[in-house]
């Protein structure tokens, strides 16, 4: 094969991640580059789409140097991103503002006004998601009231993928994975539906021609192979999704075959071939053809020990010094110590708020059980477990829809540790698969340019020669029925305090 690889870019929040990817899925080179979230309110989260850019070009030139790889040697480049973005560009593609992230709830009175001037029934019986300020929709409209000088400039609104694709070949696009951000999508058939648009006050010039998730969108231009290091002429494709790309990257591609997220957000994708919306889930389309994706989708995931590790890890990165283990590591061998259900103590995983299945952006993390016997690892495995039970909360709501998840394949930095993903199998009752869980985003990416390019002939085969499963955890019913009694104190700790959480 004249051109043996594939490249795939992952928007995450915190940082991209770049791959190459042989045809069967082998990891030929990575390497990732970070940018800043920037909070300058409460309830606010942006980042700078140009900042994104710059941290892929960076992460491309190093993918090609630390590999080897001739940029001639790329077929194809899928590109996978964070959700409910809404990067405004003007007509000569400049991004006009920060964008929210789809942390961001600035923008909950306009989700509150057009709830009830439109009627939330009424949306949600289009766009199969109920209108919250995490979606683009009323990001859009909060530009519009706030930032008028910007908004009378706004050419088109990107999502994350569609922008570094944007800048890679010119093509101004939306894929069919990212529509659910919109609650003038409808979910149905996926497309733009001109009289919602209306009603929610969104000019349909704002909004890119809709593409499937392997459409070929351009080739790299001259200008992006100077800035990026791609050959000229590569082809790129529409790409979507992170969730869904890690989906696909986990091998599900099937109805009834279900993703457990572990990156900086927690939550699960089950896949179905039927339409199946529930107002305290998430609904969009798949980025492989004719299935959607009922999700749960939280802010507490991995994010939540990245927050531990930084503000409370002081001594385990003193001591990587002298042993040479992560403080991430060490973190993980302390909350092993601790019991199944840590002795009491339990975490609510809202960091940043919560998504599904609560829907509430004033919702606070907390930690309750503590007492003088209580150490440093209880509390770890407390966040474990947290965020294992906003698993279980969401599981729980998609059966309540007609979703049944059986197996989990778990994806994402979290699936790295062994003591956790059990506690996510104990607490949920649900065997859980584990691919290799680091690269299966950017495979997912990756794979879309595959069959985009005719690389791979279809999704079946590309998934057969990738995606191979590296270790299985069962459930342990012992441990599941401490968890229980964990769960129900979980549910009836925020109910008892939501109403305290209000600002």
């Amino acid at each position: 094969m004249n051109k043996p690889y594939l490249l795939g870019i992952d928007i995450g929040t915190s940082a991209c991640k770049v791959a190459v990817f042989d045809r069967e899925g082998h990891v030929v080179a990575a390497a990732s580059g970070d940018y800043p979230v920037y909070y300058p309110e409460e309830g606010w989260a942006e980042q700078n789409p140009e900042e994104w850019w710059t941290a892929v070009c960076h992460a491309i030139h190093k993918v090609l140097e630390s590999g080897q790889i001739s940029p001639e040697m790329i077929a194809g480049v899928g590109i996978d991103g964070q959700s409910w973005s809404a990067i405004a560009i003007d007509k000569d593609g400049q991004v006009l503002t920060n964008t929210p992230i789809w942390m961001d709830t600035r923008a909950q009175s306009i989700c509150d006004r057009l709830n009830s001037e439109i009627g939330a029934d009424e949306i949600f019986a289009l766009a199969g998601n109920s209108l919250q300020p995490s979606y683009t929709t009323a990001k859009i409209l909060w530009y519009q009231e706030n930032l008028p000088d910007i908004y009378i400039k706004i050419d088109k609104i990107l999502q994350s993928n569609s922008y570094i694709a944007y800048k890679l070949t010119g093509a101004v696009t939306q894929d069919v994975s990212q529509g659910y951000g919109l609650h003038c999508f409808d979910m149905r058939n996926g497309s733009w539906n001109e009289e919602m648009c209306t009603k929610l006050g969104i000019p349909m010039e704002f909004l890119p021609d809709i593409v499937s998730c392997d459409h070929v969108v351009g080739t790299v231009t001259e200008k992006a192979a100077w800035e990026c290091g791609l050959a000229e002429g590569t082809p790129v494709v529409a790409g979507g999704l992170d969730a869904a790309c890690g989906t696909l990257g986990a091998g599900v591609i099937h109805p009834g075959e279900t993703q457990e997220q572990g990156g900086q957000a927690g939550g699960m994708s089950i896949c179905m071939d039927t339409y199946k919306a529930d107002p305290r889930l998430i609904l969009g389309f798949h980025v492989v053809p004719g299935q959607w994706l009922l999700q749960g989708g939280t802010t507490g995931g991995g994010g939540v020990m990245r927050w531990f590790e930084r503000e409370f890890a002081d001594y385990e990165r003193e001591m990587q010094k002298q042993n040479g283990k992560s403080s991430l590591v060490q973190l993980n061998e302390i909350a092993n110590e601790a019991a199944p259900g840590s002795d009491g103590v339990v975490f609510l995983p809202y960091m940043a708020g919560e998504r599904s299945p609560i829907w509430n952006p004033d919702a606070k993390g907390v930690f309750y059980g503590l007492d003088f016997s209580k150490t440093k690892g209880h509390m770890v495995r407390a966040c474990m477990e947290g965020v294992a039970f906003s698993l279980r909360h969401n599981l729980e709501v998609a059966e309540e829809a007609g979703a049944d998840a059986q197996v989990l394949r778990a994806m994402g930095g979290s699936a790295n540790s062994l003591l956790w993903t059990q506690i996510k199998s104990d607490i949920t009752g649900k065997p859980i698969l584990v691919p290799s869980s680091d690269t299966a985003t950017t495979l997912g990416a990756a794979i879309l340019a595959g069959v985009g390019v005719g690389f791979y002939k279809d999704y079946e085969e590309a998934v057969s020669l990738t995606v191979k499963t590296t270790r299985e955890h069962q459930p342990n019913p012992e441990n599941k029925a401490v968890y229980d009694r964990n769960y129900q104190t979980y549910l009836k700790l925020y109910d008892s305090l939501k109403n305290l959480m209000k600002k």
